[in-house]
């Protein structure tokens, strides 16, 4: 009788086919979570201990996502102390500025009160100013009559006297009538003489002699007549003056 002899299985080919995929499938994840990681399957250190991550994806995953929340929240809570940082420097900058507002209005009340307390030493200033604004312009046209006659007196020849005098001048509210000749310059006061000498006086000399006048623009000699009764000579002049003459009393000045 013959015996057939079969040859033995070995004891990795006895493993279950479901044995043998479900540690390929283990193993092809942990070679994913080791390029996930940075690491590189020639980078295997010979004569090392082996190392297996048995881990779930799923668990790998779950710690990831909670980093990420954590990372989240701690962004959440910066952004929330930053906002109650901004909040408080805000609210300090509104007390200050508040503060120096209401500083700057009890000085003001103090003052508006000093102004109430001087408010009749102001009325009496303006009053002043207008007194003298008002001085100033009635009296623009003021002449200096007593230098001017005494020029005219310094100015007559020997022996001739003046018998009487006329002035006219220019009025604060209008205007001083000029002359129509182009030739004659412009006046402010016309003075109009009387001499009278005993004998016939040099009308040239003179004429040449009133130019010293202080304001003087042209003179002439109207008449020279003689009175036979009394043996007189009388002549009637005629010198315009400008506005040199002014006396200036009541001009505004350092006003």
């Amino acid at each position: 009788m013959t015996k057939v002899l079969e040859p033995k299985r070995s004891s990795r080919s006895s493993r279950p086919r479901g044995a043998d995929a479900q540690a390929a499938k283990v193993a092809a994840e942990s070679a994913q979570r080791a390029k996930r990681q940075g690491r590189s399957a020639q980078s295997l250190v010979l004569g090392g201990v082996p190392r297996v991550d048995l881990l779930p994806t799923e668990v790998l995953v779950d710690r990831r996502q909670r980093a990420v929340v954590r990372r989240a929240w701690l962004g959440v809570v910066v952004v929330a102390v930053a906002v109650g940082m901004a909040v408080v420097v805000s609210s300090a900058a509104a007390v200050q500025a508040e503060d120096r507002l209401a500083a700057e209005r009890g000085q003001t009340d103090s003052l508006l009160l000093e102004q109430q307390r001087y408010r009749d030493v102001r009325s009496v200033e303006t009053q002043s100013d207008l007194l003298r604004a008002a001085q100033a312009v009635g009296g623009s046209t003021e002449v200096d009559w007593q230098s001017t006659l005494q020029g005219v007196q310094d100015s007559l020849p020997a022996g001739v006297t003046i018998a009487g005098v006329q002035v006219d001048s220019a009025s604060p509210l209008e205007a001083y009538a000029q002359a129509d000749g182009p030739l004659q310059g412009q006046r402010i006061a016309t003075l109009t003489i009387d001499a009278q000498s005993r004998t016939l006086p040099s009308v040239p000399a003179w004429l040449e002699s009133v130019k010293g006048i202080n304001g003087f623009v042209d003179a002439n000699a109207n008449a020279v007549t003689l009175d036979t009764s009394s043996n007189v000579y009388t002549v009637d002049m005629t010198i315009h003056l400008d506005q040199r003459v002014f006396d200036g009393k009541y001009d505004l000045k350092g006003k």
